[in-house]
């Protein structure tokens, strides 16, 4: 199993999991019940054994002296591919930035790229009986998390197996960034990883939507704050150009 090195975003400071706990979490209100970030991971990590999703990676950082939380964990795969992983994103915020959440995606291993298909919200941050439901509410989350891990290997065979001329691929270019996948400014950039991938892997597929989507996800590397949203949105773009929701489940 290859180990799949999660980056973190700019502006947090990388921590060990056992420091979670010496992370202060605010006083509850009659309205507002903040989660401690330990408790979080611990129970979702708990959840994801019990599940029989073994973790062979995790990353944890704080931001905002440890308002913010952000975590990626990386679970085996369960059809050992060799090329990508699975990746459960964590958040917790303190501050009422964002509720708790997981999103769940995949992890590229030549290129470390980092990619979410799903988002799953565990609570608003305003429930007040947010502590007594958090067991239920992470179990039933697991229950998306499978669902949409055995959806990413169906994804990326369309993907593999759809092949884009050089019209089609401008076409989805633009499209992208009208969908605000990413700014203008990195235009060039996935033109160039879609033209002439610096990893060898993905020139000998051909031009396939493969390559694409990896042209694009290692240009979007950086804040983990925004790639859900992006990478989601890049999914819905190539699932209708690779004819996915056409394919056989």
């Amino acid at each position: 199993m290859n180990k799949l090195n999660l980056c973190l975003h700019t502006g947090a400071q990388t921590v060990e999991r056992a420091k979670l706990s010496l992370v202060a979490t605010p006083t509850r209100t009659a309205t507002w019940v903040p989660i401690a970030h330990e408790r979080l991971v611990s129970g979702i990590i708990d959840s994801l054994e019990r599940n029989h999703m073994h973790v062979v990676h995790e990353s944890h950082a704080i931001a905002k002296d440890g308002d913010r939380y952000f975590g990626l964990v990386q679970v085996a795969n369960g059809q050992n591919d060799d090329e990508f992983g699975t990746v459960v994103g964590i958040r917790n915020s303190h501050d009422k930035s964002f509720p708790a959440g997981i999103v769940v995606g995949a992890g590229v291993f030549v290129c470390d790229n980092l990619s979410f298909s799903g988002e799953i919200t565990l609570a608003r941050k305003h429930t007040v009986n947010v502590e007594r439901d958090l067991p239920q509410l992470i179990t039933r989350a697991m229950g998306h998390l499978t669902e949409q891990r055995d959806k990413q290997h169906l994804r990326f065979a369309a993907y593999r197996a759809t092949e884009f001329s050089d019209a089609e691929a401008h076409d989805l270019l633009v499209r992208a960034v009208d969908a605000r996948v990413l700014p203008v400014t990195l235009l060039p950039h996935v033109l160039k990883e879609w033209r002439a991938p610096r990893h060898q892997e993905f020139r000998n597929g051909g031009k396939t939507g493969w390559r694409m989507f990896n042209a694009f996800s290692e240009c979007l590397k950086g804040s983990l704050d925004a790639l859900p949203r992006r990478t989601q949105t890049l999914h819905g773009l190539l699932d209708v150009a690779c004819k996915l929701d056409t394919m056989p489940v």
